[in-house]
């Protein structure tokens, strides 16, 4: 598998190409198609022929989001301009729900006054050349969105691959038509219609969802973890929070333990060197946080092994951190945080009653625990 690109004028370099070709293919596309249309009198013929034009918009769309996309930050968007291709990605979903709203209503027009259509070869080899090229375009498009790591070429090719479907849809109706003398026209024209309309919506809830704010690929997070375990010094890393402010941009935070009893400005600079590490060799802007880790108090030790273990008991997929201990002349707080998957069904209040049960519990009622609770 190809590396991705992440260099922002390649990026933009490889989109135009790939944006321009859509458009003049479309076009070409688009005029076979209307005026074999308008000479067969077919309505689902010329119907794909106007959402193949509808296709140039969208190119048109892809390729000046390109352009804006690459645009450096400025004062008034300091995390760059990446965000502008899921923008466009959305206007390509609404120009082809617009065409499914307009080819849905002729093709109604037709089933209720169905009209003769005369049968083409043209029109039939037309359609025939166009699955062929839409299908290259499907392949090209995809391969060079993945490539890159673009939603609104991802988003053509989508578009490509639903006309590959309808068009061999209105091929069936011609052919229906032209062997058992029915004309399913209106009703080929409808089917179209609907291909169109789901394609359309499922690139707009894919768009949406990163706009509003998708979490991110476990892949990415995985990464970033194994490159700060890369330093020795690492004893464990947690609260990662990965933000994407476009394709290939992301800003992480995450906390990092370090042994407490390493001098605090030696530990704060391995910090800043991870960072600085980031910021050199990958896409990904990371701030650092410092968290110190008791590792020589024999008491702490077990202690914190003891309710890590007893916070687990409870849900294999809680995951306790952040643990310290205040201790006072009859109680000892314990303090720590619990990551709990979004997917757990109890409230954060519940799980925290939970957890302080089963510590007073099983530790003791010397211990009192205090506990946070977060969502991952």
């Amino acid at each position: 598998m190809k590396e991705k690109i992440t260099d922002t004028k390649l990026r933009e370099k490889y989109g135009r190409a790939a944006s321009l070709a859509a458009i003049f293919l479309n076009v070409l596309l688009a005029a076979g198609k209307i005026a074999a249309g308008a000479l067969t009198g077919a309505i689902s013929v010329l119907a794909d022929g106007l959402n193949n034009l509808s296709d140039c918009g969208s190119g048109a769309v892809s390729l000046v989001s390109f352009r804006m996309a690459a645009k450096p930050a400025d004062k008034e968007h300091p995390f760059g301009h990446q965000r502008v291709e899921y923008v466009a990605s959305m206007f390509v979903a609404f120009l082809i729900l617009v065409v499914a709203f307009e080819l849905a209503k002729e093709s109604i027009g037709k089933i209720v006054s169905p009209e003769a259509a005369e049968f083409s070869y043209l029109a039939l080899g037309v359609l025939a050349a166009s699955v062929l090229v839409k299908g290259g375009m499907f392949l090209y498009a995809r391969a060079v969105g993945k490539r890159i790591d673009s939603d609104v070429l991802l988003a053509l090719s989508k578009d490509s691959l639903s006309d590959c479907v309808a068009t061999t849809v209105v091929i069936a109706g011609l052919l229906v038509a032209r062997f058992t003398g029915f004309n399913p026209d209106g009703y080929a024209g409808a089917l179209v219609a609907l291909f169109v309309a789901f394609s359309g919506i499922g690139i707009l809830r894919e768009t949406m969802s990163k706009l509003i704010g998708q979490a991110a690929d476990p892949a990415v997070i995985d990464a970033i973890k194994a490159r700060i375990f890369a330093h020795k010094e690492v004893l464990g890393v947690h609260d990662v929070s990965v933000y994407s402010f476009g394709p290939n941009k992301y800003y992480a935070s995450v906390h990092i333990e370090l042994n407490a009893s390493v001098d605090v400005m030696q530990s704060h600079e391995l910090v800043d060197e991870i960072e600085r590490e980031f910021a050199r060799e990958t896409n990904i802007t990371l701030t650092g946080h410092l968290d110190p880790i008791v590792i020589d108090d024999p008491a702490v030790v077990e202690l914190r092994e003891k309710i890590g273990a007893i916070v687990r008991g409870l849900d294999e997929s809680y995951f306790m951190h952040d643990f310290r201990t205040v201790v006072g002349p009859h109680r000892t707080n314990v303090i720590f945080e619990v990551a709990v998957p979004f997917a757990c069904k109890k409230s954060d209040g519940e799980i925290k009653e939970d957890i302080c049960r089963a510590v007073t519990e099983q530790a003791g009622e010397k211990y009192v625990p205090v506990v946070m609770v977060e969502r991952q």
